[in-house]
């Protein structure tokens, strides 16, 4: 009995052994249940910052892959720099300008994909942080939503056509933006919204880095309301 005690001891100790070593290995290697990597699977909360306009959006996203063994197709830019009027709050009207671009990806398996990333550039961070909030408000009303990224950032389900997306919605500073992609008709939302979120993940890092404007310093946060006072007694 006291045998059989140590080697069923010494069994379960090898198995912990070796369930660390596999999650090691896992960590580092950026590994997750599928067997593939993501450089922007879980977009991390960034400083808030300033950012400048761009004609030449799709520019951003050339350096590298959208994701692990997806290639960028055929872009288009959609930038327009004529200054837009935002509803904002109390009646203000704030300005904005918006860039975007669409994009084909190729797949691993040779399938395309679809990509649109817009950005809106406001003239301050207060009526950005307000279109922010009108669209999350929005979409949590009529029941899309939001599953939280971060404290400023929130993805939700989309669709094209029958072709099932994801779209994320972030909020830095004087910058809104929202990035959707697209997988092949005849998939399920199960079988890609790993790659969904890799490919969406990336281009809002590579959009909101590359439109940064690194010499500006960060805005600074806005000031609570203060709290009304107390009627006399």
């Amino acid at each position: 009995m006291k045998g059989s005690r140590i080697a069923a001891l010494r069994r379960a100790r090898s198995a912990a052994l070796i369930g660390l070593a596999v999650a090691a290995s896992a960590g580092c290697s950026g590994g997750d249940d599928d067997g593939t990597k993501g450089e922007a699977a879980e977009l991390s909360a960034r400083p808030p910052g300033a950012h400048s306009w761009t004609g030449r959006p799709c520019g951003l996203l050339t350096d590298a892959p959208p994701a692990e063994g997806f290639a960028l197709g055929i872009t288009t830019d959609s930038a327009s720099p004529e200054a837009r009027e935002d509803v904002g709050e109390n009646g203000a009207r704030p300005l904005y300008r918006r860039t975007g671009c669409l994009a084909d990806l190729k797949g691993p398996d040779g399938a395309f994909w679809k990509l649109n990333a817009t950005a809106s550039v406001y003239e301050d961070s207060e009526p950005a942080r307000h279109a922010y909030r009108v669209k999350e408000d929005l979409d949590r009303a009529h029941g899309r939503g939001p599953e939280k990224v971060h404290d400023t950032a929130y993805a939700l389900p989309a669709d094209d056509g029958g072709r099932p997306g994801r779209t994320l919605l972030l909020w830095n500073g004087d910058l809104v933006l929202t990035v959707s992609a697209y997988a092949p008709h005849g998939s399920t939302e199960r079988e890609v919204r790993k790659n969904l979120e890799r490919i969406i993940g990336n281009a809002a890092h590579r959009m909101e880095n590359g439109l940064r404007d690194q010499s500006a310093p960060s805005p600074s946060p806005s000031p609570s309301p203060s709290p009304s006072p107390s009627p006399a007694p």
